[in-house]
């Protein structure tokens, strides 16, 4: 019995070593190639280099995506946290109508697959005879994240107890009021956190972006392209940078969306 009381945890350190091996291994493998130079499909492992980040930095192509990217990141949080928002409050008022037919139409297009949801985008631009340009790709983007903002704000939202708005409301403060100086402050963090994870989603995003598209690309449908000719050795500086980005934008978000509580009881420690 001491025994299989030893080898229980021991086979659980295995295993937990292993999963993370077996997802987190691959992403070292661009990182360590950065930093050294490839020459004839083989690594000089000799000497380390920043040769990569170098060449990176005139790679007109993928600098022209990323920027890309960055404006549809930056357009699609803008309007989903508006709309976003301003769906919560809906949905959290007493005399709100049909809460259900709503919360069905926002979390379709997140839940169906994104092909599906690209397609249904594509014929309704093409229906009403609207251009492919920037604009529908940060419109599709902002379809898909929706959800995600929605559900973190109106959690945040629901979590508020009624009183502060009945009292805001009893000192003679109008909607608007009340809603800057009373729900903002309070939704602010859960926000914050939701802009960053739907920017985190957009930016990864490339079966919606690939249908919805004009002449302009983002920096996953330049990679997808990049990937029948091969990647260049500028690309895993590019993944380094991207990994490292996309981390502390997820740290940051985590931090937001903890409860205030857990926030003050690891600052305490």
């Amino acid at each position: 019995m001491r025994l299989a009381d030893r080898a229980a945890p021991a086979l659980l350190v295995t295993l937990t070593a292993f999963v993370f091996i077996l997802l987190y291994g691959p992403l070292l493998v661009p990182i360590v190639s950065s930093f050294f130079s490839v020459s004839h499909g083989m690594v000089d492992w000799s000497q380390p280099t920043t040769s990569a980040y170098a060449d990176l930095t005139r790679n007109e192509s993928v600098l022209s995506a990323l920027w890309t990217t960055l404006i549809v990141g930056a357009g699609a949080v803008v309007l989903s946290v508006a709309l976003g928002t301003g769906l919560a409050l809906y949905y959290a008022s007493p005399n709100a109508r049909g809460r259900q037919f709503l919360q069905f139409i926002i979390f379709l297009p997140f839940l169906m697959p994104p092909i599906i949801t690209g397609l249904a985008l594509l014929i309704f631009f093409r229906q009403v005879e609207f251009e492919r340009s920037l604009l529908t790709i940060i419109i599709g983007h902002t379809v898909f994240v929706l959800a995600l903002v929605y559900r973190t704000i109106l959690t945040r939202l629901q979590s508020l107890s009624g009183s502060l708005v009945e009292a805001s409301y009893d000192l003679g403060a109008s909607g608007w009021q009340t809603f800057r100086l009373v729900l903002l402050p309070n939704l602010s963090s859960a926000m914050v956190g939701a802009a960053i994870l739907a920017f985190a989603l957009s930016f990864d995003e490339t079966m919606i972006t690939l249908l919805v598209t004009g002449t302009q690309s983002t920096l996953p449908v330049r990679l997808w392209a990049m990937m029948r000719l091969g990647f260049t050795p500028d690309i895993n500086a590019l993944v380094a940078l991207v990994l490292l980005f996309t981390t502390v934008l997820c740290l940051i978000a985590v931090r937001y969306l903890m409860p205030a509580s857990a926030v003050a009881g690891s600052d305490d420690n």
